[in-house]
C-alpha cells in the first residue's frame, strides 16, 4: 500500500475537533482529503453516507473485522462500532492527498501505532468538562442518558491526552484552528 501522512484529529465528543477538521479540509496548502469511518450507529441530523460516515448495520460491521478490511476499529459503545476501512486510506492516498482523520481518542492512538513516522496525532481539548457538557446539551444531538455517558467517557479520553504528540485547548475556536494549522505546517515541513 502506497503511503502518506496522517493528521488525526481525537477529542471527547464535543471538543470541536470535527469543526476544527472542516476548516482544515479548506486549507489548500495541507492537500488533505478526509478518512470517512465507518460506524454502525445510525445517522444523526443531516449525516450523509459515504460523506459523514459509512453507515453499517451492527451485523455488516462484524462482517468487515472478520474480513479484516479495517486499519482499525473500536466498539466505543455496546453495540456502536467504529473503525478506519484500510480502502479508504488507499483512495486518499492513491490521489497524492493526506488524510485528515477525525476519530476518538483510542482510534487515533491506533492510528499512530500503525503509522509511528508518518502521523501528527492532535488532541483537542476542551477547556473544561462543564464546557464539554455544556457544548453537549446545545448541540442538541443526543438525550440525557447519551450525554451523560458521552461525559463518562470523556474523562478517561482525556487522561490520554499526553500520548499524543500535540495537546491543542479549545477555549477559542478561531485560537484552536491557528494553533492546530502552525503544528501541521511544521509537520508537513
Amino acid at each position: 500500500m502506497k503511503t502518506g501522512k496522517c493528521i488525526v484529529l481525537s477529542a471527547p465528543s464535543g471538543s470541536g475537533k470535527t469543526t476544527i477538521a472542516k476548516h482544515l479540509l479548506v486549507q489548500e496548502n495541507f492537500n488533505l482529503a478526509f478518512s470517512v469511518s465507518a460506524t454502525s450507529r445510525p445517522p444523526r441530523g443531516q449525516e450523509v453516507d459515504g460523506k459523514d460516515y459509512y453507515f453499517l448495520s451492527e451485523e455488516a460491521f462484524e462482517a468487515k473485522i472478520a474480513a479484516g478490511a479495517f486499519i482499525e476499529y473500536e466498539e466505543v459503545y455496546p453495540g456502536m462500532f467504529y473503525g478506519t476501512l484500510k480502502s479508504e486510506l488507499e483512495r486518499i492516498w492513491a490521489l497524492g492527498k493526506n488524510v485528515v482523520f477525525d476519530i476518538d481518542v483510542v482510534g487515533g492512538l491506533n492510528i499512530k501505532k500503525q503509522f509511528p513516522n508518518n502521523t501528527l496525532s492532535i488532541f483537542i481539548k476542551p477547556p473544561s468538562t462543564a464546557a464539554l457538557a455544556e457544548r453537549l446539551r446545545l448541540r442538541g444531538t443526543d438525550s440525557v442518558d447519551k450525554i451523560t455517558t458521552r461525559l463518562e467517557k470523556a474523562n478517561t479520553e482525556m487522561a490520554s491526552a499526553n500520548e499524543f504528540d500535540v495537546v491543542v485547548v479549545n477555549d477559542n475556536l478561531e485560537t484552536a484552528k491557528s494553533e492546530t494549522e502552525e503544528h501541521i505546517t511544521n509537520f508537513l515541513a
